[in-house]
């Protein structure tokens, strides 16, 4: 089975590499924000259309023939997603790029063969820790270190530029794996929540780290700071990177919480069943604070690993119905208790059968079970 996966690397340009990528990304943007004003000016035009005129825009503007005609391109194409997932009604109507937003651009990979040989205008060479890239040659990269060789064909690179002054690369590739599903040995039900983040039926509790509270104070007292501070001057521009450092470390260290999280899951299970979570109803009518924290503990992200490391592994992984009452019924005896509608209640004794239950175990319990039969039905 053919799968794309993405390798994401630091980059470390030297200032030649970093002037012309920054050119780049402004022609990229400069090519998005002239076909997006063109297409509202005279209607949704087709994009092998504006990739024929692009040539005529090379000609008009000299400076978009020093950077990567693959990069200008992609441009077009994102544009059409633009536009694709605004008919779908998926998102809103395109905007216009700015230049102080995350900058990045996308190149194909374009292979050829001379005399016997090929050719890649991408290759990635992990023993020497070089990527090459299309204009700017060979640059050094950093990450995955315990990979010797990437197996797969190279579909495109995307080159980005954070806010914290980090520039990286991630490389599309696309591999063929074999899909053989695993015979299951043992199965769990996961609940998910705000207190503890994941309670598994084997009774195995991963709290949940909070980790914008533990960063709150100091990025309120940063954004108080850089509010009274002249915008675009020096010191602005220097407490604006500190803001983008302290939520870079947030989101670095929650990706690799979660990760722990899935890959031992995934690692030790070959049946996994969760709730299928609707995190955009779960955000209504909520309290501001209830929204900061659901935000932060990132179920739906949590949820999305898993599922991908069990297609990748061959694991089965279901999602139960999301109005299934688990929290509700006593996984002992299947009373259905509507007080527990209330989320106050973490622990109760069940009034037919007395069991003592954990609200957050019992449901782990109840998940565990519906997935059972989502499995036997499949």
């Amino acid at each position: 089975m053919e799968i794309y996966r993405a390798y994401k690397f630091r980059l470390y340009p030297n200032e030649e590499q970093k002037i012309l990528i920054h050119k780049t990304f402004g022609c990229s943007r400069f090519v998005y924000n002239y076909y997006l004003n063109y297409q509202k000016e005279k209607g949704v035009q087709k994009t092998f259309d504006l990739c024929k005129d692009l040539k005529e825009l090379e000609n008009q503007y000299e400076y978009l023939k020093e950077v990567d005609s693959c990069a200008l391109r992609s441009s077009i194409f994102d544009l059409e997603d633009s536009f694709n997932n605004f008919f779908a009604k998926r998102s809103g109507y395109p905007n216009f790029k700015s230049k102080f937003a995350r900058q990045s651009y996308r190149t194909s990979c374009i292979r050829s063969t001379y005399k016997g040989k090929e050719y890649s205008n991408i290759e990635v060479d992990l023993l020497t820790r070089f990527i090459k890239l299309p204009k700017l040659g060979k640059v050094k990269i950093r990450g995955y270190r315990s990979k010797e060789i990437i197996e797969g064909k190279i579909v495109n690179a995307t080159i980005s530029r954070e806010t914290t002054n980090k520039y990286y690369v991630s490389v599309l590739v696309e591999e063929d794996i074999l899909m053989d599903k695993v015979t299951p040995t043992s199965i769990v039900g996961i609940d998910l929540g705000i207190k503890d983040l994941v309670v598994t039926s084997d009774g195995i509790k991963y709290s949940n780290e909070k980790v914008l509270m533990k960063y709150e104070k100091r990025l309120q007292r940063l954004q108080r700071k850089l509010s009274r501070q002249e915008k675009e001057s020096k010191n602005y521009l220097k407490t604006k990177e500190k803001i983008a450092r302290i939520h870079s470390k947030i989101k670095n260290y929650r990706k690799h919480y979660l990760n722990d999280i899935a890959n031992e899951i995934v690692n030790e299970h070959d049946i996994i069943v969760t709730e299928n979570l609707l995190a955009k109803d779960m955000f209504k009518d909520k309290k501001k604070v209830f929204n900061k924290s659901l935000s932060d503990a990132s179920l739906s992200k949590l949820c999305s690993l898993i599922e991908w490391k069990s297609k990748i592994k061959g694991k089965y992984y279901y999602k139960i119905s999301t109005y299934y009452p688990s929290s509700q019924i006593c996984s002992h005896c299947g009373y259905k208790n509507e007080k527990l509608k209330d989320l106050s209640i973490r622990e109760y004794d069940c009034p037919k059968c007395g069991v003592h239950n954990d609200r957050d175990m019992n449901a782990s319990l109840n998940i565990l079970f519906e997935g059972l039969k989502l499995h036997y039905q499949s």
